[in-house]
């Protein structure tokens, strides 16, 4: 099994790093790419995946970030799905691929916080 630390660590330098690709023009996560990402999307990428590192400074509740970040996804694929057009919030540039991406994003990051085993610091609260 991996640990929360671990999962946050993982899920925060994916998303860092789709949110940098996406201002470079290419085929995958970008303006024309198959996920179509603008300013906008690309920004709520790079902080998710603050959000996802910044668990790290409180050493026990990572699993919880994990969690709600999770279910934060499992949100923003249920706008997507509802919204109107391709302007989430009228801002945020999403397609269908998005819409999709958004809800397997949401079910596998749950299923990590819930799969993952607390980190040292977690088990000392728990105990104390």
């Amino acid at each position: 099994m991996f640990n929360a630390k671990l999962i946050a660590i993982v899920f925060g330098l994916t998303f860092v790093v789709v949110g940098l690709l996406g201002f470079v023009e290419n085929p995958i996560a970008s303006e024309s790419g198959f996920f179509q990402a603008n300013w906008a999307h690309n920004l709520v990428h790079l902080i998710t995946g603050a959000i996802f590192l910044g668990a790290l400074k409180y050493p026990g509740q990572e699993r919880a970030f994990v969690l709600y970040s999770g279910y934060f996804y499992g949100l923003v694929a249920l706008l997507g799905f509802i919204w109107p057009g391709d302007m989430l919030l009228g801002f945020i540039h999403i397609n269908e691929a998005d819409r999709w991406l958004h809800l397997v994003l949401a079910v596998v990051i749950v299923t990590a916080g819930m799969l993952a085993t607390p980190t040292q610091a977690g088990l000392k609260a728990e105990y104390n």
